[in-house]
């Protein structure tokens, strides 16, 4: 079982787009995505929960990763897997 996991994303972003691609090789099926380019009120929302106005801002349960870089990181630190599997 994976963990709930959120992304705050636009459309013309490279690195929204390589954290959805790692976070599928890991074996994660189902991203909720959330568009903040569409709706403004979502940008602020997610501004308000994160702190960061840059996308992607993602969540694994209720961890804030932080953007790509930061996902990479845990990923290469051995982290990510234990994060996704809430343990």
């Amino acid at each position: 079982m994976t963990a709930h996991v959120i992304l705050y994303h636009t459309a013309s972003c490279p690195y929204c787009v390589r954290a959805e691609r790692l976070l599928e090789a890991k074996g994660v099926t189902e991203i909720e995505k959330i568009r903040v380019d569409l709706d403004p009120g979502q940008r602020v929302a997610m501004m308000e929960r994160t702190g960061r106005r840059t996308v992607p801002q993602i969540y694994v349960g209720d961890t804030h990763v932080g953007g790509f870089d930061d996902l990479y990181a845990l990923d290469q630190a051995g982290g990510l897997d234990s994060l996704l599997n809430g343990k």
